[in-house]
C-alpha cells in the first residue's frame, strides 16, 4: 500500500481538572476497575493541576517529526489523534478524509507488542473510521513495533550509563547499585498472549516481556551492574494476576540485599507522562527515601534526536514496504481476551 498521510496515534490525557474523571472512565470502560481506584488515580492528575503532560509532549514530538520528515524530503501531511481524549481518533480521521486523504500510515506512541500497546490501537482506529463514516473510503495501517530500533535504545543506554558514572563518582558501585528497568504492568494473560501465536511455548513469556528484556540487555551489554525488569501502574481488579514485581517491592528487595542506590529506567514509555512522573518521581522516590536509598530516574526519549530519527526510519521502512517479517501484525496476535473487534492491518500484514 502507498500512503498519502501520516497519523501520530496516542493515548491522550486530560487538559483540565474537569476532564480527569471522564478521561479515566473512558480508559477503564468495561474493565471492572473499582471506582475507588479511579478516584485514587484522579488525585495523581489533580496533584499536577489536572493536566497530563502527554498532550504537550505529543505536540513537541509532532514538531520534531515534522522537522525530521522535512529534512529528508518527505512531505506527507502529519496529523495527531488520541484514544481517550481530544483530538479523538474519529475527529482526526474525519479531518483527514475531508482533506482528501485516502491512505493513512499510523505510528503509535507505544514501542512494544501487547494488546493495549498495539492491537487496541488497530481496533480503535477501525472503530473510529466507522464512526467517521469513512469505511471503504479511508485505508489505514499501523507501523510495526519499534522497540528494537537503535535510536529508541540509545537514549536509555546513554542516560543509564551517565547515571551509573555519577554514582561511581559518589563511591557507589558494584553491589551498591541496581538498575531497575520499568514498564507498565499488564494482566498476565495479556502478557502471555502478546505477539503472534507461532514460535511460543508454555515455557516462554509473550513478546511483551521478551522485548523489554531485549532492550534492557542492550542497555546493559557492557556493564556488570545487576539489573532487573520490574513493573508499575497496575490498575486492574486485585483478583486478576498482573505482571510483577512492582517497582516499590523491587526497591525493598534490593535494599534488603544491601543496595544503596537504584537507577530507574522507564523503558516501557517514550515520554514522561503522568504514570512516569507520579509512579516513579513521587511514589517510587518516596519508597527509596524511606529505605535510605538514592534513586536516579533517567528520562524517556521524548524528542531526543536519535529517537525521532528512529521513528522516521520506521516510517520510511513502512513506506517502502520493507517491514521485517518478525514485526508484522497478524489477525491473531496480541489477542483481545474480552470481545474481539475489527482491526486495521499492521503494515504489510496479510489481513
Amino acid at each position: 500500500m502507498s500512503y498519502d498521510s501520516l497519523l501520530l496515534a496516542s493515548f491522550g490525557g486530560p487538559e483540565g481538572p474537569d476532564e480527569v474523571m471522564p478521561f479515566l472512565e473512558r480508559v477503564t470502560a468495561g474493565r471492572g476497575v473499582p471506582r475507588e481506584r479511579l478516584e485514587e488515580v484522579s488525585h495523581h492528575y489533580l496533584a499536577l493541576g489536572g493536566v497530563s503532560p502527554i498532550n504537550d509532549q505529543n505536540r513537541a514530538l509532532l514538531a520534531a517529526l515534522r522537522a525530521e520528515l522535512d529534512s529528508r524530503g518527505i512531505d506527507l501531511p502529519l496529523y495527531w489523534g488520541n484514544r481517550n481524549s481530544a483530538p479523538f481518533f474519529a475527529d482526526t480521521l474525519r479531518e483527514m478524509g475531508n482533506a482528501g486523504h485516502r491512505s493513512v500510515l499510523a505510528v503509535a506512541t507505544s514501542a512494544y507488542s501487547s494488546y493495549s500497546g498495539c492491537r487496541q490501537y488497530r481496533e480503535n482506529l477501525a472503530v473510529a473510521r466507522t464512526e467517521a463514516g469513512l469505511d471503504g473510503v479511508l485505508e489505514i495501517a499501523k507501523v510495526h513495533p519499534y522497540f528494537d530500533r537503535a535510536g529508541f535504545v540509545a537514549p536509555f543506554r546513554r542516560s543509564v550509563h551517565d547515571a551509573l558514572a555519577g554514582l561511581r563518582e559518589q563511591g557507589l558501585a558494584g553491589d551498591d547499585v541496581v538498575v531497575l528497568f520499568t514498564t507498565h504492568s499488564i494482566p498476565t494473560a495479556m502478557a502471555i498472549g502478546s505477539g503472534p501465536d507461532e514460535g511460543r511455548s508454555d515455557e516462554l513469556p509473550g513478546l511483551y516481556e521478551r522485548q523489554h528484556l531485549e532492550v534492557a540487555e542492550q542497555v546493559m551489554a557492557d556493564s556488570d551492574v545487576p539489573w532487573r525488569l520490574v513493573f508499575q501502574s497496575r490498575s486492574g481488579p486485585p483478583q486478576v494476576p498482573w505482571l510483577e514485581p512492582d517497582i516499590n517491592d523491587a526497591l525493598r528487595e534490593w535494599a534488603a540485599a544491601g543496595a544503596r542506590a537504584a537507577v530507574v529506567a522507564p523503558i516501557g514509555f517514550i515520554s514522561d507522562h503522568v504514570e512516569v512522573v507520579w509512579d516513579l518521581d513521587h511514589e517510587a522516590r518516596e519508597t527509596a527515601d524511606e529505605l535510605g536509598m538514592e534513586l536516579v530516574r533517567v528520562p524517556t526519549p521524548g524528542t531526543d534526536a536519535q529517537f525521532v530519527s528512529a521513528l522516521v526510519d520506521t516510517v520510511v521502512q513502512a513506506l517502502a514496504g520493507q517491514a521485517p517479517a518478525t514485526r508484522l501484525c497478524t489477525s491473531t496476535c496480541c489477542a483481545n481476551l474480552r470481545t474481539p473487534l475489527p482491526t486495521v492491518p499492521g503494515v504489510a500484514s496479510a489481513e
